[in-house]
């Protein structure tokens, strides 16, 4: 494939890969769950998929020319733990790809709402799906906008908070402060159980941070450029995540954050910006549609690399396995959109719909089950022969590497916990089971 992202569109992706919808719209929920304690956990969970990073990282720095970090499991923890991930994968970015689709059609629908929403998911894919195919470098900068607009959203939020803070803005809920944020302060206002609970909301805010990782084959100086887009994860999630809650605690008491609104509506609402619901609508667009263009960009690669692998007659039909003359893997991109086409008529039919969200929820505990085989990859890569000693390397790695693992495990087993997530979770280990034996067995010799 042709290395045409430049540092500017890696930097750039990496920082806006580290900012989920959820953010925008899902706030005030975790906020209420767990008041100021909320930035613990952000930065917590941001941590460990930090490290989860580093060891991405490590083996992608020794290795650049790799299309995918999947092919690390398969090269350390053998060919049917490599089958089991990326067909794992490759499912779960496309049911992602699904949702982010269906959300699309909602927010274009807060404009529009005679529009179909069939209509609008397929003009976008069509849109989105022309962008991949391309050349890698128009997708870079089509991704590098959408990112600005995120970035660009949040700035505003951090910035009207401390000018709030700073002038002590009257609201209807006082004058914005600190104080707002340290009153009546407790780790668990609601109980230790609501902590808990957050932590796989917040987990599933940072799905898909591993997608700076697909880049790598198509970055120019991938030595130089992967080792700065992974060390600066911490500085922007502490910056990102932390100044926005902060800010918008400091505005409006905690108290007195509901879980229903978008709380970055309430305040440009207060800065005297009447169409901000309409201006956070479009940044979640914006933020569902680069999600939605990532996910193309991601499972055309894979679909790709198992065409390589692991191929099949289906595959070998399509040609999965082939480049078109930009160098992008045309067909393995347009057969994953199909895939991803496909929610358009699902979402209509009420029965298949409810097993589809059932899917889409399972698709969730699988991803986790593949960060975990990444992290035991990466144990297993540094007693290989191929270990680079003065590569990027992971710092304590024999400590923080079994340690993030237990976390990971930690957040399968908050999903069983949690009405909403239950059925999801359950759904996950019966395909990590299944699938996982199937694939032992078809690579027994």
């Amino acid at each position: 494939m042709k290395r045409g992202l430049t540092n500017r569109h890696v930097q750039v992706m990496a920082i806006a890969g580290t900012i989920g919808t959820g953010l925008f719209l899902g706030a005030g929920r975790s906020i209420s769950l767990t008041g100021p304690s909320i930035v613990l956990i952000y930065m917590i969970t941001g941590a460990f998929m930090f490290l989860m990073m580093r060891a991405v990282g490590e083996m992608l720095y020794q290795d650049p020319e790799q299309h995918t970090f999947i092919n690390f499991i398969t090269r350390y923890l053998g060919k049917g733990w490599g089958y089991f991930s990326v067909w794992s994968y490759w499912l779960s970015v496309i049911f992602i790809g699904m949702a982010e689709i269906t959300a699309i059609s909602q927010y274009v629908q807060f404009w529009f709402p005679s529009w179909p929403g069939w209509l609008i998911q397929i003009s976008f894919l069509v849109i989105l799906g022309l962008v991949n195919l391309i050349a890698v470098k128009i997708f870079g900068e089509v991704e590098f906008w959408f990112a600005m607009i995120k970035i660009v959203a949040i700035l505003a939020m951090i910035a009207t908070g401390i000018f709030m803070v700073l002038t002590g803005f009257e609201t209807p809920h006082g004058a914005a402060s600190i104080a707002n944020i340290t009153n009546h302060f407790s780790l668990f206002p609601n109980g230790v159980v609501n902590f808990v609970m957050a932590f796989q909301m917040v987990f599933f805010a940072y799905l898909m941070i591993e997608f700076i990782g697909v880049t790598t084959s198509e970055t120019k100086n991938p030595r130089q450029v992967l080792p700065k887009a992974v060390k600066e994860i911490p500085l922007r999630i502490g910056f990102f995540y932390g100044g926005a809650l902060l800010s918008i605690m400091a505005i409006i008491p905690w108290k007195e954050l509901g879980s229903a609104d978008s709380p970055f509506v309430t305040v440009f609402q207060l800065a005297g910006v009447k169409w901000a619901a309409a201006l956070i609508n479009f940044v979640v667009l914006a933020s569902a549609a680069s999600a939605l263009n990532s996910t193309l960009y991601s499972t055309g690669r894979h679909l790709y690399q198992i065409a390589h692998d692991s191929p099949n007659r289906f595959l070998k039909a399509i040609k999965a396995d082939t480049l078109s003359r930009h160098n992008v893997p045309q067909n393995a991109i347009i057969a994953s959109a199909v895939l991803i086409g496909l929610a358009a008529f699902i979402n209509v039919l009420p029965g298949v719909s409810d097993a589809f969200a059932l899917i889409t929820a399972s698709s969730s505990g699988v991803y986790i089950a593949i960060y975990i085989l990444i992290m035991v990859a990466h144990l297993k890569y540094r007693t290989s022969k191929d270990f680079m000693a003065d590569g990027y390397l992971m710092p304590y790695y024999k400590f923080l590497n079994p340690l993030t693992i237990l976390f990971f495990i930690f957040v399968f087993v908050i999903l069983f916990l949690q009405e909403s997530t239950e059925m999801g979770a359950k759904g996950s280990a019966i395909w990590i089971v299944a699938f996982g034996i199937y694939s032992q067995w078809k690579f027994r010799k």
